[in-house]
């Protein structure tokens, strides 16, 4: 008898574990799914705010114009940052990409003074710069406002496609990880379909057979998170030491929502599979139970 108990115990200590490891899988695939799409969040930001807009500048204007045109941009809402640049570091600029001095050609440096601006992420697209565009040329000193349009449709074009892609992506995954998850529940919940049959026939409520299975799986459901998480944030670090831009591409606040929604899938999840797997045994007839 003791033997026989002993390889009891070890058999469900066995199941639960492949219970916990499977469900551990699942929701680390989802959560890197949520990461995935919080990092392409974060590579849009990163992309729309690093694309420089050039405010062209007239010929006759003094240093203390500039400063404090600069100061009237920098405290415009929608500007992130902004960096002058001098008609002579326009000029080396211009004999870096041409090999030679235009100065010489020309007769004339036809750089001018600029400065550069840098948007915030929700400014960077083409219906806000038409706004950007006239709050800019109605400053004084202004000559002209700069920026490449087709390369910010394409990025824009691009980012709206790769959100596409990843958001029925993360449906699916749902719906998939929601059936392995509900018949990774089913067949542990399988071996005690007699147990929960015995208890129906001597008159216990559904609620009060689904009660133990319903704590018991969302207990294993958040240990199981818990170590997603775990494994989640041990692949961060690795990358991050690998790529250090990572860290301003990524927020606290989105790892944290990934997460949180790890943690809450993984109480969902399995609520929800328990439920359906429970519900399953309470329909089905006693004389069935020996069928399947």
């Amino acid at each position: 008898m003791a033997k026989k108990h002993k390889i009891n115990r070890f058999t469900l200590l066995n199941a639960k574990i492949t219970s916990i490891v499977s469900v551990t899988l699942v929701l680390l695939l989802m959560g890197l799914t949520v990461l995935t799409f919080f990092l392409g969040k974060g590579i849009s930001s990163y992309v729309k705010e690093n694309m420089s807009f050039s405010v062209m500048l007239t010929e006759d204007v003094s240093d203390a114009e500039i400063n404090n045109l600069r100061k009237r941009l920098d405290a415009m809402p929608f500007v992130k940052s902004s960096l002058f640049i001098s008609k002579e570091q326009a000029k080396e600029q211009l004999i870096e990409d041409l090999g030679e001095d235009p100065e010489e050609l020309l007769g004339y440096n036809p750089a001018t003074d600029c400065i550069e601006i840098y948007l915030h992420s929700n400014y960077a697209n083409s219906d806000s710069l038409t706004f950007v565009s006239k709050q800019i040329k109605a400053e004084t000193n202004v000559d002209d406002l700069l920026y490449r349009q087709e390369a910010l449709d394409m990025v824009n074009n691009n980012l709206k496609k790769i959100s596409t892609i990843l958001l029925v992506l993360s449906l699916i995954l749902l719906f998939i990880s929601f059936t392995l998850i509900r018949n990774t529940i089913r067949l542990s919940i399988y071996s005690k379909r007699f147990i929960i049959n015995t208890m129906r026939l001597v008159g216990a409520t559904n609620g009060f057979i689904r009660k133990p299975f319903l704590i018991r799986n969302i207990v294993d459901g958040i240990f199981s998170a818990l170590i997603a998480n775990l494994l989640i944030m041990g692949m961060l670090y690795y990358i991050a030491q690998q790529y250090a831009d990572l860290r301003s591409i990524l927020q606290t606040n989105d790892l944290l929502y990934v997460f949180a929604s790890v943690i809450v899938l993984g109480i969902a999840i399995t609520y929800l599979s328990t439920i359906f797997a429970v519900n399953h045994y309470l329909r089905m007839k006693t004389n069935h139970l020996y069928y399947i």
